[in-house]
């Protein structure tokens, strides 16, 4: 599952460095899929959406940091556990009910965007 940003967050930035897939972004910072990943031009998800990997999105927050659920792999492949929630000074790094994914399924989207490592 991915990691969601509550609204408990003060904005300190902590998070964003630590995030190995770039899946964290500022409130109201557009974000990419190729940003911090391997992803470039027209790309199928592993889900089949088909998207441009360079095109600018809609931020999902316009006020707090955010992580995009498509990024986010909770740093499996990269490390024993989400790095943001490990830095986080207030807790507010958690569990996204509404994205639940397998480590298996995890492991295959950290394997898609970086399909060097």
């Amino acid at each position: 599952m991915a990691i969601i940003i509550t609204d408990e967050c003060i904005n300190c930035g902590a998070c964003e460095p630590e995030c190995p897939n770039t899946a964290i972004y500022e409130g109201a910072d557009d974000w990419r899929y190729k940003d911090g990943t391997s992803l470039d031009g027209k790309v199928v998800l592993p889900d089949g959406k088909e998207v441009d990997a360079d095109e600018a999105q809609e931020p999902i927050s316009d006020e707090l940091y955010y992580i995009v659920p498509d990024k986010c792999t909770e740093c499996k492949g990269f490390h024993e556990e989400p790095q943001c929630a490990a830095v986080c000074p207030v807790d507010c790094c958690v569990p996204d009910d509404d994205h639940v994914e397998t480590e298996e399924e995890l492991l295959g989207k950290q394997r898609f965007m970086h399909p060097e490592d």
